[in-house]
């Protein structure tokens, strides 16, 4: 069979120009299989390590421009002289990141619970790969305490007057507030382009007239990163942005849609944590598990379906058998009169039971317990004694009246 099955059989036909023709005869017969497996070969590229932002000689620690009289070494400014307008005297970030070109390795992802570059999130970092810190943006699953932001530094109760530094620990921020924006006509579409590189955008509003737009992100710590990584910086113009926390929106669609988000959020932690099948019990998305779940859920009784609160119920008092499993106690009997006092011990429930049996032999229409319950249950009545009737008023009453004397 091999042999009358081969491939194609091909005959050279010489033409009468000279050239060389071939002619392929195939065969209708499908060719037996070779036996050879298909081997599919993957090939994982190394990460590349993270490159340095800047030369460690661009940093130098030079004293801000004189504004006032006196400089104040502790928050490194000076104090005194003229008042000016602390936004308008804001200078250009010497740096700026490049997440395509600066993203990569370093030695924190070797560390479980590392905290992000601050100084990669300003692009000045002058470390690369031996940066102790994570050289790319924030993901979904990087979460991080609420006291900390996600660069590692301690948030406060409360935010700051001007709604700048790092922000609270009392609420979940993901809004940045963005002023000082050249206004154009596309102004929209420049914010979208330059803020939706820090990472997924859930909500852009931009005041085209004030120069003001308000970004909120996905997550809080692609907000945080944001926060650093555009302030000082400019558009497509020169200008520099003030970039701080947005105050809380007062729309009450506004704070909804934000209670629905933490609990989306947090629904989806849950679902994370639990096993995918108990997951799609319990969301109704397995058919099979619907039908075993209403066959349960009954206990016999046709029509009825108990609800969650009752079918998934732990403990010993359990309707579901299941539920019951590791919460088995000893059977106790109530007492069918409680009377407030201490319950019997079971000496004295010995001590009843010889007295009790002759009873039930009777054939009774009560129990011997509850005739011990009955008579431990009585109250005496006491009559009260009648009143003995007054002989008079418990004063003597004396009278001026001539009667008296005689």
């Amino acid at each position: 069979m091999a042999d009358t099955a081969e491939q194609v059989e091909a005959a050279p036909v010489v033409e009468q120009d000279g050239q060389e023709m071939v002619l392929a005869t195939t065969n209708t017969e499908v060719a037996a299989p070779t036996g050879k497996k298909v081997v599919k070969k993957i090939i994982r590229k190394k990460k590349r390590p993270a490159r340095a932002q800047v030369d460690p000689d661009f940093i130098t620690s030079e004293p801000p421009p004189q504004t006032g009289t006196i400089f104040n070494i502790w928050y490194n400014k000076w104090s005194g002289g003229d008042r000016e307008d602390k936004y308008l005297s804001k200078t250009k970030a010497k740096g700026r990141c490049n997440v395509v070109k600066d993203s990569g390795y370093t030695k924190a992802d070797s560390l479980p619970g590392s905290y992000f570059c601050l100084r990669f999130a300003r692009g000045i970092c002058p470390n690369g790969q031996d940066c102790e810190f994570l050289h790319r943006l924030p993901g979904t699953y990087d979460h991080f305490n609420p006291n900390v932001d996600c660069f590692g530094r301690d948030k406060f109760s409360d935010y700051r007057d001007d709604m700048g530094g790092v922000g609270s620990f009392m609420r979940q921020n993901r809004t940045v507030y963005v002023g000082r924006i050249h206004v154009t006509d596309d102004i929209e579409e420049i914010v979208a382009r330059h803020f939706a590189e820090w990472g997924p955008v859930e909500r852009i509003r931009v005041l085209n007239t004030r120069g003001v737009a308000f970004v909120t992100y996905v997550n809080q710590a692609n907000a945080e990163f944001a926060k650093e990584a555009m302030s000082h910086q400019s558009l497509d113009h020169d200008e520099v942005l003030n970039v701080r926390w947005a105050t809380a929106d007062p729309n009450p669609m506004a704070q909804a849609r934000e209670a629905r988000n933490i609990e989306e959020q947090a629904a989806d932690a849950i679902r994370r944590a639990l096993p995918a099948e108990f997951v799609a019990e319990i969301e109704g998305r397995d058919p099979e598990a619907r039908k075993r779940r209403k066959i349960e859920s009954s206990y016999g009784l046709e029509g009825y379906e108990a609800p969650d609160e009752v079918h998934f119920a732990r403990g010993a008092q359990s309707v579901n058998p299941l539920g019951r499993q590791g919460f088995g106690v000893e059977y106790q009997e109530r007492p069918m009169i409680e009377n407030g006092e201490a319950s019997e011990t079971p000496a004295q429930v010995e001590e009843q039971q010889p007295h009790q049996e002759p009873q039930q032999e009777g054939g009774g229409i009560f129990s011997g317990s509850t005739l011990a319950a009955l008579n431990k249950a009585k109250v005496s009545v006491a009559s009260k004694p009648k009143a003995a009737a007054s002989a008079g008023p418990l004063v003597a009453y004396g009278s001026d009246s001539d009667s008296d004397d005689e």
